[in-house]
């Protein structure tokens, strides 16, 4: 499996979520109902920095060997990351009444980064020639 493809893919989604957490605080909070106060907004911004980061971290890594013995830091640190947030999402799906289309598609997008990553994290990795 060609791991650029992922890494480049999951980067881009995470540089996206983080650009929104980060500009757009006020306007999220107050879609999603929640009181915009300083706390809110700040955790917010926290949110969008962890975002950022491993976005970040998964568009510098996409050219490298990653899976088996190869960057394995970063196929477990991804793994952990959609594989606890797609369950935390399904969790909250089935019981969420408001914005359900929002959470069920993230948790759609995490569970697929989850599979290609478990997947990254179990296989061998081959280099391919150019």
């Amino acid at each position: 499996m060609n791991t650029k493809v992922v890494m480049t893919i999951s980067a881009l989604f995470m540089a996206v979520i983080g650009a929104l957490l980060s500009f757009l605080p006020n306007e999220i909070s107050n879609f999603l109902n929640i009181e915009p106060n300083n706390i809110t907004i700040l955790f917010l911004k926290i949110l969008s920095a962890l975002y950022f980061g491993f976005g970040l971290l998964n568009w510098m890594a996409k050219g490298t060997l990653i899976g088996g013995i190869y960057n394995r830091p970063i196929a477990i640190g991804n793994l952990m990351h959609f594989g606890v947030g797609a369950i935390a999402l399904v969790k909250v799906g089935l019981n969420i009444q408001t914005h359900s289309v929002i959470v069920i598609s993230l948790a759609i997008v995490y569970i697929i980064f989850a599979i290609l990553f478990f997947y990254i994290f179990r296989k061998n990795p081959t280099k391919t020639e150019k």
